[in-house]
């Protein structure tokens, strides 16, 4: 037969088995000796056996009592090293916490928010799985990972009203050109680039949606003459000669030597991204989920005040304030 055991009475039975009688064991328990006593008879009455034995001074354990109370120890033990678990979780000594991260943001913003992280709690783990958003999606809605870095442009499909948004930066798009193009330094406008001959990451790649309608807007298609893998690729042709390239700028945070990034013209219209911590919203933030949250706006504040490339000189004469207030993705 199966019984629904009551913890607080086991707990209550374990007290009077220690203190050696009812009356002090319902004073451990915090409770009258009545409330105390109608507890245990509940539970005689439930298991059909006694699990004490009234004596002239004190109780004495029956055999039902003492397997009960023996399972109530080791319950409580645990119950206890849970709480010291807990507290440990919420002073972040420890416990874990499974972000999803895409290529781009992970060689930058995350990478410098994780040295944050770790030094600041060193015992918490984090595990990270990069993928391209429609995975990072999918993960988020089957809780494989419990954050997620996202990115989004204007005509981004809207993620789902079940996500939490938390936008940490805009990712400004830049123009990347050989460190000796005569172009740098000087007012260029995207329509004095309607000669240039261009590179793009593969063309179903947003950042080649991007060039695609920033050129249509100024009037013109552009002369891809490069499609490449990765960002890295981009940068050895952009510094071989091969073309210019327009990317976002967290790409080329670490960038090489032998090319140097400019801004665009607000007037330009050319689109940025912004990067986001997308959660599941009926999902509550652990504490290593808040702590790693910090760590990533710390990043990104970082990031705006130090921004990507050598040459900080504007494609025209827009400023910081101007850039800033480009075309928003979102």
């Amino acid at each position: 037969m199966n019984h629904t055991f009551d913890v607080v009475t086991l707990f209550l039975l374990l007290d009077i088995a220690e203190a050696g009688s009812l009356t002090a064991g319902a004073e451990r328990a915090n409770m009258t000796p009545s409330a105390a006593s109608q507890r245990i008879s509940k539970l005689e009455h439930g298991i059909k056996q006694p699990v004490l034995t009234r004596l002239p001074r004190g109780v004495q354990l029956t055999e039902a009592g003492e397997i009960l109370t023996s399972r109530a120890r080791l319950f409580r033990r645990e119950m206890r090293a849970a709480s010291g678990d807990l507290e440990a979780i919420r002073g972040l000594e420890r416990g874990s916490v499974r972000l999803g991260s895409f290529p781009t943001v992970s060689a930058s913003l995350l990478s410098d928010a994780l040295k944050d992280y770790h030094s600041r709690w060193p015992g918490v783990d984090v595990r990270v799985r990069s993928a391209v958003r429609p995975q990072l999606l999918d993960m988020l809605h089957s809780s494989e990972i419990d954050l997620a870095l996202l990115w989004s442009y204007a005509w981004t499909e809207e993620a789902e009203r079940s996500l939490s948004l938390e936008p940490l930066m805009e990712d400004q798009t830049v123009l990347l050109l050989p460190i000796d193009d005569d172009r740098r330094g000087r007012d260029v406008s995207l329509h004095d680039l309607r000669g240039a001959r261009w590179i793009i990451r593969s063309n179903d790649h947003p950042a080649a949606e991007v060039l695609y309608r920033s050129c249509r807007v100024a009037g013109f298609e552009p002369d891809v003459v490069y499609e490449a893998h990765d960002y890295q690729e981009i940068e050895a042709m952009v510094a071989a000669g091969v073309g210019i390239a327009m990317v976002p700028q967290l790409s080329v945070v670490h960038h090489r030597p032998d090319v140097t990034t400019i801004a665009f013209l607000d007037t330009d219209r050319v689109p940025t991204r912004v990067i986001y911590i997308a959660s599941l919203a009926r999902r509550q933030y652990t504490p290593a989920m808040y702590a790693i949250s910090n760590a990533l706006r710390g990043a990104a504040e970082r990031s705006a005040q130090t921004p990507a490339g050598s040459d900080r000189t504007a494609v025209g004469t827009a400023d910081k304030d101007q850039r800033s207030s480009s075309t928003r993705a979102r």
